[in-house]
């Protein structure tokens, strides 16, 4: 029996070690980040802002995204509440919008484990436009940090995004960085 409790001690040592050590580790990784990533698309300009705008209509071509509501304003901005595969919910306030060329959203969430905001940039070009889209994000807590840098990669999310935009699109970018 007491052998029982030396390895349930053991085990719960090295948990909370290892659970100190990646609090440790994160507490010295950056907490911002900033990663941009461009498409080049055949469509117009004013196409792809009606698209990248349309934020009701985002669950029919971003696969990602199960659902979109409208929420009440803030600060004079409008607001939507995006839940995404896997039941992540997420508010993003449209804090800047010159149509078409210049959209930015930013994360509405107080408390949440990470804060940011994408600037999407559209410049018109023959025969179609680019969009570059940067994150800007922060993890203040050092143990999500820890796990953001060991298991994702910052660009993930835009990378989805621009292929689900280009495949909203049916349309071979002629350029992605």
């Amino acid at each position: 029996m007491d052998d029982i409790w030396i390895w349930i001690l053991v085990s719960v040592g090295i948990v909370a070690g290892a659970l100190v050590m990646m609090y440790v580790v994160g507490y010295f990784l950056p907490a911002d980040h900033e990663v941009s990533r461009t498409i080049t698309l055949k469509q117009q300009l004013d196409v792809v802002w009606q698209v990248i705008t349309d934020f009701a209509n985002m669950p029919s071509w971003h696969k990602d995204v199960v659902k979109v509501e409208r929420l009440p304003d803030k600060n004079g901005h409008e607001v939507w509440k995006e839940t995404q595969a896997g039941d992540f919910v997420m508010s993003l306030e449209t804090t800047e919008s010159t149509p078409p060329t210049r959209l930015v959203r930013t994360i509405a969430d107080d408390g949440g484990a990470f804060t940011g905001r994408w600037e999407f940039v559209l410049t018109a070009m023959e025969g179609g436009c680019t969009l570059s889209i940067t994150e800007f994000g922060e993890v203040a807590n050092p143990f999500f940090r820890f796990m953001f840098r060991m298991f994702m990669k910052p660009e993930y999310y835009l990378e989805r995004y621009l292929n689900a935009l280009e495949a909203r699109f049916a349309d071979a970018p002629t350029e992605k960085k």
